[in-house]
C-alpha cells in the first residue's frame, strides 16, 4: 500500500509583512520589502542584492510554459497558499500531497547579500514569521529555519533558537561569512547540528549563483548553471573530510536534481584514485562515492533520469518534491507525473522516495497523514 506523499522541497511566497513586521526594530528601515515596478510587476527589494525578486516566477505553479514571465505579478492574485496556511492545505490536497518540507523564496536570495548582520536579522525575522505559518498544521507544514552563520559560535546560537521554534531542519547559506565549511572552526557547529537533530540543507541559488551572473551564450545557458553551486558543496563536504570527521552528519542537496549523481560519484572516485597524490588531496577512510551515498540526501521534482538511475545511487537518500509554488513546480499535476515516471518501481521503492526517506530524516510523526483520495 502506498503511503501519504511528502514533498521534500516546497516553498512559501513571503508576504509583504514577513520582514518588516518580524525583524528586529534596529533593522526595520532596511528590511526587504515588496514594491510594484511598472515594468516587472510586484517584486521584493533586498538591500545589497544585485537583483530584485519577481514574484511572478516565485508563484507560477500551474502555468503553461508560454505563460511564464518575470513580469506582471500582483501579489494579491498569486497562489494564496504561498503565505496563508489554510489555503496551503487546500493546495496540497489538489496535488495529492499530504505534507511538505517548507523552504523560503525571498530567503534564498537573502543568503547572498553581503551584510552579514542584516542577513542574520532578515533570517531571524523569517523564522518568526514561518513559525506562525506552520503552527496551524504542524504535521503537514514542516518548516526549516534559516541560519546566517555569522560566526560558528553565533551559528550555534541561531540553531538553538531554530530548535525552540520546533523546526525540523535548517537551510544554510552556501557560503558562510568566515572561511569555508571545511575549516576546523566549524567543527562544533556541525556537532551542534547533530546534537540538536536539525537537518542541514543547501538549496540551489544560495551560493552566489544566479540567472543574472555572467554566463556564456544565451540566457538559457545561465539556467543550466544553477545546480553547480550544490555540486561544489557536496563534493567539498566529501573531499575535505567533513563527513569523515562527523560520521553522524547528514545534509540535503535541495532542488539540484539527481540524474547527474551516478556520474558525479564516478568522477569523484576517479579524481581521488588517480590524482589525489599530486593534488595533495586528503586521505579518506572510504571512497568518495561511499561518503556521498551515505551522507547526502537529494531532492528533485521533474527529473526522469533520477528515477531511472535509482539502482545507481542510494535509494534511501532520494526524496521527491513538487517545488510548489515556484515556476518549476509539478503542481497541480504531480500525481500524473509520478504515475508516468514510477512505473518501473516496486511499491517499496515508491514509498521510500515519496514518504519514508523524508519521514525518517526529519523524524516526522506521519500517523495522522492521509493518502490522497
Amino acid at each position: 500500500m502506498l503511503k501519504p506523499i511528502i514533498s521534500a522541497d516546497s516553498h512559501v511566497s513571503e508576504p509583504p509583512n514577513c520582514y518588516i513586521d518580524f525583524i528586529d526594530k534596529k533593522y526595520k528601515a532596511r528590511a526587504p520589502y515588496l514594491e510594484h515596478d511598472e515594468k516587472r510587476g510586484d517584486v521584493f527589494r533586498i538591500e545589497g542584492s544585485k537583483q530584485s525578486i519577481p514574484m511572478s516566477l516565485v508563484s507560477a505553479a500551474g502555468k503553461k510554459p508560454e505563460e511564464l514571465s518575470p513580469k506582471g505579478a500582483r501579489f494579491g492574485k498569486l497562489h494564496r497558499g504561498g503565505w496563508e496556511p489554510h489555503a496551503r492545505i487546500k493546495d496540497q490536497d489538489i496535488d495529492g500531497v499530504a505534507a511538505e518540507v517548507i523552504y523560503p523564496s525571498v530567503g534564498m536570495e537573502i543568503c547572498n547579500i553581503p551584510d552579514i548582520d542584516l542577513k542574520q536579522a532578515c533570517m531571524e525575522a523569517y523564522n518568526r514569521w514561518l513559525a506562525e505559518f506552520c503552527a496551524p498544521y504542524p504535521d503537514r507544514l514542516i518548516g526549516l529555519g534559516q541560519c546566517a552563520v555569522r560566526t560558528p559560535a553565533d551559528g550555534i546560537k541561531e540553531l538553538e533558537a531554530i530548535k525552540k521554534f520546533g523546526f525540523k531542519g535548517v537551510m544554510l547559506p552556501g557560503l558562510p561569512a568566515q572561511e569555508d565549511y571545511p575549516h576546523e572552526m566549524y567543527s562544533d557547529f556541525f556537532d551542534a547540528l547533530v546534537e540538536l537533530e536539525l537537518v542541514p540543507s543547501f538549496h540551489i541559488l544560495t551560493s552566489g549563483e544566479g540567472l543574472l551572473q555572467k554566463f556564456r551564450g544565451s540566457r538559457m545557458n545561465a539556467f543550466m548553471s544553477i545546480v553547480r553551486g550544490n555540486q561544489d558543496l557536496m563534493s567539498m563536504f566529501v573531499f575535505d573530510g567533513i563527513f569523515m570527521r562527523h560520521p553522524k552528519l547528514k545534509i540535503v542537496s535541495a532542488e539540484a536534481d539527481g540524474g547527474w549523481i551516478p556520474h558525479y560519484m564516478y568522477r569523484m572516485d576517479h579524481a581521488y584514485d588517480r590524482h589525489r597524490h599530486w593534488m595533495r588531496g586528503m586521505e579518506l577512510d572510504m571512497a568518495p562515492s561511499e561518503y556521498f551515498r551515505e551522507h547526502i540526501y537529494f531532492t528533485f521534482q521533474d527529473d526522469l533520469t533520477a528515477f531511472q538511475f535509482k539502482d545507481h545511487v542510494n535509494i534511501e537518500r532520494m526524496m521527491w518534491a513538487n517545488d510548489f509554488p515556484h515556476s518549476d513546480s509539478t503542481w497541480p499535476n504531480s500525481q500524473q507525473l509520478l504515475n508516468e515516471q514510477l512505473t518501473h518501481m516496486t511499491e517499496v521503492e515508491k514509498n521510500l522516495i515519496l514518504h519514508e526517506n523524508a519521514a525518517k530524516l526529519y523524524k516526522l510523526d506521519t500517523s495522522a497523514l492521509k493518502v490522497a483520495a
